[in-house]
């Protein structure tokens, strides 16, 4: 499956083996293994649940900063209620690497949404 938009992609292809994810946003790109793309959905979807708990107590241009850390993953939201962008860290556990990412407005919703709904359909 592929989802190829203007500035970001993802993928998946479990031919692929053991990393079979890629996320990729202007011009950088990253490969996930399953376990790891399903750490982020995880986190993506409880960072997600704290943004709409403030959601209505929020004003429209009142800005705000999310951070949740679950190892392997470092998750920053930043933004306004209905418009964020995402920094991601990932340490690595097992030491082979470590990388960030960084999803720009309004690229974050979008890949947000994708990752929540390719995660989803493969149950």
């Amino acid at each position: 499956m592929v989802k190829n938009q203007k500035r970001w992609r993802l993928l998946k292809d479990f031919k692929k083996g053991k990393f079979c994810f890629l996320i990729g946003v202007d011009n950088w790109s990253i490969e996930l293994q399953k376990s790891e793309f399903h750490s982020l959905y995880f986190l993506l979807t409880r960072i997600n649940k704290q943004l709409l708990d403030i959601k209505n107590e929020l004003m429209d241009e009142e800005s705000i900063t999310l951070e949740l850390e679950k190892l392997p993953w470092y998750i920053e939201l930043d933004g306004k209620k209905n418009e964020w962008s995402l920094r991601l860290v990932f340490e690595s556990q097992d030491q082979t690497r470590s990388f960030e990412m960084y999803w720009p407005i309004p690229i974050a919703q979008n890949l947000f949404y994708e990752i929540k709904n390719m995660w989803e359909s493969m149950d």
